[in-house]
């Protein structure tokens, strides 16, 4: 279904612009690969935007070899550059200020679409009442992964995890790598507003002025992201748990009204129980992982809840 078929919507078709940042040399591959899925997509964008967050080497390169890539699309590439000290948030709003699409779509530099990715993503907006929708970013990784990393905690790569739904329905937080948003939703408080939790901040401030039914997540909507051996150990594991909710607790203060944890206090109540049940049933069937898995699941909730209490400390 294209935008221009979609029910309840006006005549007019809806645009779609498609949103990568980028800020090392070092994914420069899967960057690539990244431009090259949206190439491929079955429904052409408006325009893609490639914005590079505060590297002259990275943006020089991409001007001189990254054009080519697309010559034959039906849309433009516009490399632009992050107009704002700040990064990812910064770097997405930047290309969000210019965009002329309806819908605003974001993939990650190290994530590749799939096909029918901006088809999937987009379909929903025919339904007025819809402002967001967030996709599956499925986790592809460039070692094997340890058997002790317990699959609801995939959110520490930016992927998808156990634990979020299975068919359409609202969600309260989507992932960033994967994600869209009306763009005058969006531009209505100014864009981004926070940094390093920009998609919590969109999917809170959204859900707040429209509902919690307005954010919607689509598992149909896949797109694969990278996940680097580095981030396979057990300090980027703890770390991650730890630090990222201590961040949020900063995030949460410049929301206002629109911040809650009803997020969080879901992933903690539906994770334990989910996993217990589970995870009893790979253990019955001889993995002795098992509940090893459901330890360090019980460790990350007490990590996040000690970042938490850390962050309001300060």
């Amino acid at each position: 279904m294209t935008p221009s078929e979609m029910p309840g919507e006006s005549s007019r078709k809806l645009t779609v612009s498609v949103i990568i940042c980028a800020y090392t040399l070092e994914r420069w591959e899967q960057m690539k690969e990244a431009l090259a899925s949206v190439v491929r997509q079955e429904l052409a964008p408006l325009e893609v935007f490639l914005c590079i967050d505060h590297n002259d080497a990275l943006y020089e390169r991409c001007l001189e070899e990254l054009p080519a890539m697309t010559s034959e699309s039906p849309w433009t590439l516009q490399i632009i550059r992050n107009r704002f000290d700040t990064h990812l948030g910064g770097a997405r709003t930047t290309a969000a200020e210019i965009a002329t699409g309806d819908i605003l779509a974001f993939l990650d530099d190290d994530a590749a679409a799939s096909p029918s990715w901006l088809a999937m993503l987009t379909r929903h907006y025919g339904d007025a009442n819809i402002v967001a929708v967030g996709g599956a970013p499925v986790a592809k990784y460039e070692t094997a992964r340890p058997r002790w990393l317990p699959f609801e905690c995939n959110w520490i790569f930016g992927c998808a995890y156990r634990g979020l739904p299975e068919t359409v329905g609202p969600i309260d937080h989507m992932i960033g790598a994967n994600m869209s948003v009306r763009r005058d939703v969006l531009m209505s408080w100014g864009g981004f507003q926070s940094d390093n939790h920009d998609d919590m901040d969109l999917s809170h401030r959204a859900i707040h002025a429209h509902g919690a039914s307005s954010v919607l997540f689509d598992p149909n909507a896949i797109v694969y992201h990278f996940v680097p051996t580095a981030r396979l150990t057990w300090t980027y594991f703890w770390r991650r748990c730890f630090f990222v909710n201590k961040g949020k607790v900063a995030a949460f203060r410049t929301m206002g009204e629109a911040s809650n944890l009803n997020a969080e206090l879901k992933f903690a109540g539906r994770s334990l129980t989910r996993a217990f049940v589970l995870e009893g049933r790979e253990l019955l069937g001889g993995d002795v992982y098992a509940p090893v898995r459901y330890a360090a699941l019980m460790t990350a909730i007490g990590l996040g809840g000690a970042g938490a209490l850390a962050g309001r400390l300060k």
